[in-house]
């Protein structure tokens, strides 16, 4: 008799065969082993025989994915008791206007203020966007210096009325990144905000020096459709008047992240994500494993006279490596070939050009030598 199963492990073998590297900023690469556990129980988890996608959020299946995804992100990350975990909807963008109309009137409900230090695209585009809600105060910026480095922290101005001080602590466009969150006196009462959206569970928090922490999921966590912003609970309770009930932190806290329907299959992935962290050994394992890729890459990079990378070595970024090449007209060429050789998405943004590799938790120090190994020959072949 013929195994049932057959057809189904033959394309598992041949979907497995068609993997390629795959360097997107997000939405990234996800853990092999995630994605086929996910098919496995496509059609019926745990025996339930329904999807997770088609699950009630408010079953007790959904109800135990979700408590125990927030429990395994609590560990990973080591978040104190007195921080709430909340999923939420809207990405890192939705967030930029979310987190002024939860935090922006905590000192002065009527001259709301925030600090900003600049360090980048998405740091701009919080910053324009926070302006619909109050009024905000450039402590420091790189623009003058191209978002190559991060401004030195004795040279920040800081108010003192401001409600929060923002950062993006990895600007996945600019390849910068804080490689630790200064003091600049949390334990005195100020509040850092910290967009971690390409680099959060890659390194260890110090939560005494952040406050609010939010991310999309689509870099190191997940698909998109999930936001995960995590919150200290004491600035719960702040938000404007005219804040959407669905993005009022404390009302979405008090619900246990279900006031709304949650993205329900979202969060199922981030925890399957979560499991296979903890299976690697933690966030301090994957630090290392981090570290290495990234040097790797930038060491390559630092030898080479075909390739540049502009980012100051002080606070380069191990999840998102832009490069040029020194002659920009092989651009072209340079994907073409490493798509041929199983090497996607390096096409750096638009608004910067040149290359950019993403080496997210995800992807395997194997993938990041195969790069190095690609460009080496097709500088070789260039020369």
């Amino acid at each position: 008799m013929n195994d049932p199963q057959t057809p189904a492990l033959a394309g598992m073998q041949r979907a497995l065969a068609e993997r390629v590297f795959n360097f997107s900023p997000g939405p990234a690469a996800l853990p092999v082993e995630v994605l086929q556990q996910a098919a496995e129980e496509m059609l019926s988890w745990h025996g339930t025989g329904v999807s997770v996608m088609e699950m009630s959020h408010r079953s007790k299946e959904f109800e135990g994915i979700l408590a125990e995804t927030v429990a395994d992100l609590r560990e990973l990350l080591h978040v104190p008791k007195n921080f709430r975990i909340l999923f939420l909807q809207g990405g890192a963008i939705g967030e930029n206007a979310i987190v002024p109309l939860n935090l922006m009137r905590l000192r002065h409900a009527e001259q709301p203020k925030a600090d900003f230090v600049v360090t980048g695209a998405w740091s701009v585009k919080t910053e324009q966007e926070t302006r619909r809600y109050g009024e905000v105060n450039i402590a420091a910026s790189s623009a003058d210096r191209k978002f190559t480095e991060i401004p030195a922290v004795t040279d920040w101005k800081l108010s003192d009325d401001a409600a929060y001080v923002h950062l993006c602590t990895n600007e996945t466009i600019g390849g910068v990144e804080f490689h630790e969150i200064p003091d600049i006196g949390q334990d005195q009462g100020r509040v850092v905000v910290a967009d971690a959206s390409s680099h959060i569970l890659s390194r260890p928090v110090d939560w005494s020096r952040v406050q609010v922490m939010y991310g999309g999921a689509q870099k190191n966590i997940g698909p998109a459709g999930v936001t995960i912003v995590i919150v200290r609970e004491d600035l719960l309770g702040h938000a404007h008047p005219l804040c959407p009930s669905a993005f009022n932190w404390r009302l979405v806290a008090e619900h246990g992240s279900m006031y709304n329907t949650p993205p329900t299959y979202a969060i199922y992935i981030a925890g399957l994500v979560f499991k296979w962290l903890k299976r690697q050994g933690g966030v301090p394992a994957i630090e290392q494993r981090n570290i290495a890729k990234a040097k790797a890459l930038y060491d390559f990079l630092d030898q080479s006279d075909f390739y540049r990378n502009e980012i100051d070595p002080h606070c380069r970024s191990r999840m998102n490596v832009p490069f040029f090449l020194a002659d920009e007209t092989r651009n072209e060429a340079f994907l073409q070939q490493a798509r041929a050789n199983g090497l996607l998405q390096l096409k750096g943004h638009k608004s910067v050009g040149g290359m950019r590799a993403s080496i997210y938790n995800a992807m395997p120090v194997e993938g990041v030598y195969a790069l190095i190994d690609f460009m080496r020959e097709f500088e070789r072949i260039a020369a």
